[in-house]
């Protein structure tokens, strides 16, 4: 269990790293957080997070940067979404543009592609899938790394034979997988949720992006549009 300041920390540390995709340095952090305590206390607090594997240190940097054990307990337990945002206007546009299932599906991912900058991809239980926004992958950092780009090109492969081992496990509140438990690459994370259509056809939707992923702003779209998918 962490205290309140590790955690404020961890916290901090995972908020930058999404934002830079860059080590942490104790410094940043006491000096952007404001935070009651010096540099060389912070160092401590990053020390024993890392001796927990909730961070770790590159070689070649004094910062830190998450791990996947790191991420995961930011999502379970430090995360609270915010209820609403400026995507909904856009993704009811999204929603009221056309009326066939797979148009409304294909369109809603789509937008969420522009608002969340991350690949985006959609199911209905009738085997129709869809995937947009790939190239959003190949525009962040940790892409340009051959293995994670060879562990992309086979999610890309594999897409419909894991959208089918998949669809029954999603649940209709949003699933979070994180590296080793993500279907599509231990080296990104995928979020999903079960919507059913008015029509009674029920799909599933899910963003995939790197572990640094921006885990508050994509579960937030991801329930907006959900909302508007059941209506």
């Amino acid at each position: 269990m962490l205290t309140n300041r590790e955690a404020q920390i961890l916290g901090a540390i995972i908020e930058e790293y999404v934002e830079s995709a860059e080590p942490i340095a104790s410094g940043t952090l006491v000096d952007k957080y404001s935070l009651d305590c010096s540099p060389a206390t912070v160092r401590n607090i990053m020390a024993k997070l890392e001796e927990m594997n909730l961070l770790r240190q590159p070689h070649t940097s004094a910062g830190r940067v998450p791990t996947e054990e790191g991420f995961r307990l930011y999502v379970q337990q430090f995360l609270i979404p915010k209820k609403t945002s400026h995507a909904r206007v856009p993704l009811t546009q999204a929603r009221a543009q056309v009326s066939d299932p797979r148009d409304i599906v294909r369109e809603m991912a789509k937008c969420l592609v522009r608002l969340s900058g991350e690949t985006v991809f959609s199911s209905l239980d009738e085997g129709w899938n869809y995937y947009a926004g790939i190239s959003k992958l190949f525009e962040k950092p940790e892409f340009s790394n051959v293995d994670t780009l060879r562990e992309l090109s086979l999610a890309v492969d594999k897409f419909d034979d894991v959208m089918g081992e998949v669809f029954e496990r999603v649940e209709r509140d949003i699933n979070v997988w994180i590296g080793r438990e993500n279907p599509f690459g231990e080296r990104m994370s995928t979020m999903l949720v079960k919507y059913q259509l008015p029509n009674g056809k029920i799909g599933i939707l899910g963003l995939v992006g790197p572990l640094r992923m921006d885990y508050e702003r994509n579960i937030r779209l991801l329930r907006e549009a959900k909302e508007l998918l059941d209506e």
